[in-house]
């Protein structure tokens, strides 16, 4: 870790929690949702607030560039604020990072958690201001009514407690539509951690979703890949074909070989990337020959959501008995 990384105060009980929606809109959630996402936080003895301009919709189910920027100058500038959850994912985060004004989230640090399309937020805010920020639930994950339980327990290791953690297999997981019907929830048994290259590895961590990490190549905010654990994972608009595009670009990256050891999340259903295709994705780029890898994580699109640090440090033990450890958060 460089001493120029800044780690933000962790929660506690009374921690104030602002929501904003700096991809889609919160309007596309039911107010059942809402009501339950804000009742669970509070029973965490959270105080939650929401952001003047969530609710916005325009034709892509966002909100102007102008009222995203003002609710995430807000959340920030306000010293009653200690941490910030996005409403949800989308496509368009990428649209309002050239209006931040980093200086002010630098001078004001706190916690940022959301996934998916926030990675594209999360990174550039460490590539600028060097502030760790977090992928992990979305404030709509908290409305998840069942098989929540992991989710809980990592937002809690990496955003209440300072102690290291491991990122465990859960025992189940799920890729169905939990938003839908909440009383109907296919699980599946958890195979555990695929070790897709062997060895060891320690690095800071940068990452999260890779075609919204993708798309901060070539510019300032790029988090830089100087020893690093790379953390991708994709949703259900992957493929084979277009994932193994993705991994090539980052390869060609200038400062790729900086990059100690990956780690993938759990593909979606809908991908139709097994075990065996994701193996070959890897095992055809020589690049990789070295690095250790671990895939089949318990972050991404699939549920339950674990948490990592992007800027924090990790080291992954790819054998036997893989392990994936967040060192400092």
């Amino acid at each position: 870790m460089t001493q120029s990384t800044i780690f933000p105060k962790k929660l506690k009980s009374g921690s104030h929690i602002r929501v904003i929606a700096p991809s889609r809109s919160a309007s596309i959630l039911t107010k059942e949702l809402i009501d339950y996402s804000k009742a669970r936080l509070e029973k965490f003895g959270f105080k939650v607030s929401f952001g003047k301009n969530i609710y916005e919709s325009d034709d892509f189910h966002s909100s102007s560039v102008v009222s995203r920027i003002a609710d995430l100058h807000d959340a920030y500038r306000d010293k009653d604020i200690d941490a910030i959850l996005t409403v949800i994912g989308g496509y368009n985060s990428n649209q309002i990072i050239d209006e931040i004004d980093y200086k002010l989230i630098e001078n004001n640090p706190k916690i940022l958690c959301g996934f998916s399309d926030i990675t594209t937020l999360s990174n550039a805010i460490y590539a600028q201001t060097k502030l760790v920020t977090y992928s992990g639930p979305h404030f709509s994950s908290w409305g998840m009514k069942k098989e929540f339980e992991y989710s809980i327990e990592s937002f809690k290791k990496a955003l209440i407690n300072s102690a290291p953690y491991d990122l465990e297999p859960s025992s189940t997981w799920s890729d169905d539509m939990w938003f839908v019907d909440q009383g109907s929830r296919k699980l599946n048994k958890n195979k555990g951690l695929l070790v897709v290259h062997e060895g060891e590895a320690q690095g800071r961590i940068v990452g999260g979703h890779a075609r919204s990490l993708s798309s901060l190549q070539g510019t300032k905010y790029w988090p830089g890949l100087e020893n690093t654990i790379l953390f991708i994972e994709e949703d259900d608009e992957t493929s084979a074909e277009l994932f193994d595009r993705l991994v090539q670009s980052f390869i060609h990256q200038p400062d790729f070989n900086g990059v100690k050891g990956i780690v993938v999340g759990r593909f979606q259903n809908k991908s139709k990337i097994s075990d065996s295709t994701l193996c070959q994705i890897f095992e055809s780029k020589k690049a990789l020959k070295n690095i250790p890898i671990i895939a089949n994580a318990n972050f991404g699109h699939t549920t339950p959501v674990g948490t990592f640090p992007v800027g924090g440090e990790a080291k992954i033990n790819a054998t036997k008995q893989p392990s994936i450890t967040i060192l400092s958060h």
